[in-house]
């Protein structure tokens, strides 16, 4: 489609993305045609999966929760009010290991579905990518910040598909679309750091792969959107936010909203 100057830039964008992206297959033409219906019928599969999963992984804390008030159970009141508070305890730091397995095993055949693409929200290409990401919050909302930064939320992040180079410290929970993100060797994320590898466009969803080279460091509170490059030693400062399709040379400091080169 010929772009005419008479619409303003967003409609612009809205109808060449519309003439490039046309909805395919009775599914997602249903999706489009019914938003709110569809994607709450789409949702219900999703959140059975998710009871499921985490069902799973709280089965051994209630067994410990009973193992530990077992042992108490002809002590006096005091402690047995002591061991039920315990083994309440020990039961959500065991249902916590379990998650960081669990959802990585249910996660191990969308990751290979999971790639850079655009399209509209409500769209079955994005289905692996919307499960994906609902997996991972599952664990994130609930314990990676117990482990977080730990060996444990690299082993995490991997199993989900991450590449993480050697002696690399990711110090945040707030990672989406790990399967789109690659970090280098020697790399440092600040604490509280965001990073996405998706962003909203005109009406439209994109999935863009996110790399941070050897030796980079993010600053705390940094965010770092889809689609960006950060070349090898190059710094963003604390409080920045890295806009989409950012390509960041290698040794360069960059900061503030958005994101500049900055000479210090």
């Amino acid at each position: 489609m010929a772009d005419n100057p008479n619409y303003p830039p967003i409609e612009r964008a809205k109808k060449v993305y519309a003439a490039e992206l046309p909805p395919k297959g009775i599914f997602d033409r249903l999706l489009r045609s019914g938003k709110s219906v569809t994607h709450g019928l789409t949702l219900i599969p999703i959140y059975m999966i998710a009871s499921l999963l985490i069902g799973c992984a709280i089965a051994p804390g209630v067994e410990v929760y009973h193992l530990i008030t077992g042992i108490a159970s002809n002590a006096s009141g005091f402690w047995q009010t002591v061991a039920t508070g315990v083994g309440i305890s020990a039961g959500f730091i065991t249902y916590g290991f379990a998650i960081l397995f669990i959802i990585p095993l249910a996660n191990w055949p969308l990751k290979k579905h999971v790639v850079p693409t655009r399209g509209s929200f409500h769209s079955s290409k994005f289905l692996a990518w919307y499960l994906h990401n609902s997996l991972t919050y599952i664990v994130r909302y609930s314990f990676l910040d117990y482990v977080t930064p730990t060996p444990l939320n690299h082993m995490f992040y991997r199993l989900m598909g991450m590449k993480i180079g050697k002696d690399s410290q990711v110090n945040t929970s707030n990672i989406s679309d790990a399967a789109l993100l690659t970090i280098g060797a020697d790399v440092t994320i600040g604490g509280s750091a965001t990073i996405i590898c998706h962003y909203a466009q005109a009406g439209y969803l994109i999935l863009a792969p996110t790399v941070i080279r050897n030796g980079a460091t993010i600053g705390i509170l940094a965010t770092v959107m889809a689609g960006v490059d950060i070349g090898e030693g190059a710094r963003i400062l604390p409080n920045s936010v890295v806009l989409p399709k950012t390509k960041i040379p290698a040794g360069e400091t960059w900061g503030g909203v958005p994101a500049k080169r900055i000479t210090l």
